[in-house]
């Protein structure tokens, strides 16, 4: 049956997602994107010059010391420990868009909502993490050069409104041709989403601060490890969304059933 309910309930089952997705990246981030950050951050420090009083004292650096001597703003447990924080915010932030997406996207379709929600978590994925993922990929701490990191985050916010306009862009191919046959329409929506990516990766300026003596295999590993964690709010998220989506629809009919069966 299509989406049921108002927007606030659609809201509270986004939240509700978005909050489960959200700490079930931060399991896969501390299991699996952490080690890989810990790597990164032993070579940065084990490159940095050692201070001046660290020869006298013959000490070094210290634990929870950053790489140029100073004590790091925030340590690493507490670091690892707000990773599901920030997952759990992010994932609600995202649930709360997809409700809304959803709330309106049913005035023009037919679909079940768990469907709905499903396509609408498929296309966020897309869209905010795939499409900045392969021109923008995620760099380790000790990758990067700090000066140019708002220039990187200006250039990472405009490849995901590329990908929004990408996947808008393959809808309204995929919508104005209805009467065609539906392999057609399918061609055609993927080609107008290629053609826009492709046009935009072209347009967009190329960042590479990778040194040459930075370890390839712990760079890839990261950038998995970051796709996975990135996936994994937005995979969870639609499926627990839809899986909300469900059993509320299924609530509501036996409720209809059973007020139809008394009167």
């Amino acid at each position: 049956m299509p989406l049921s309910g108002s927007f606030g309930a659609l809201l509270l089952r986004g939240l509700l997602a978005g909050l489960i997705a959200g700490l079930l990246a931060g399991v896969v981030g501390h299991f699996v994107g952490e080690p890989k950050v810990d790597a990164a951050i032993a070579i940065e420090e084990a490159a940095a010059p050692v201070p001046d009083h660290a020869h006298d004292s013959g000490t070094g650096h210290t634990h929870g010391e950053t790489a140029h001597g100073d004590e790091a703003e925030v340590s690493r447990p507490w670091q690892k420990f707000g990773q599901f924080l920030a997952g759990a915010l992010a994932g609600m932030a995202f649930g709360a868009i997809v409700a809304t997406a959803a709330h309106y996207a049913r005035r023009f379709t037919a679909l079940p909502g768990h469907r709905l929600v499903l396509g609408l978590g498929l296309a966020g994925w897309v869209a905010v993490v795939a499409v900045p993922f392969f021109e923008y990929p995620a760099n380790p701490p000790a990758v990067g050069d700090p000066e140019t990191i708002n220039e990187r985050t200006l250039l990472w916010v405009a490849a995901v409104l590329l990908g929004l306009v990408a996947v808008a862009a393959g809808v309204s191919l995929w919508r104005a041709l209805r009467s065609r046959p539906e392999s057609l329409r399918l061609v055609a929506a993927v080609a107008g989403f290629v053609l826009i990516v492709t046009l935009g990766y072209v347009l967009l300026p190329g960042v590479n601060e990778v040194g040459a003596d930075f370890p390839a295999t712990l760079l890839w590993e990261f950038r998995a490890a970051s796709l996975a964690v990135s996936t994994t709010l937005w995979v969870g998220m639609g499926l627990a969304f839809a899986a909300l989506t469900e059993w509320s629809d299924r609530g509501g009919t036996r409720v209809a059933e059973t007020a139809a069966t008394a009167g």
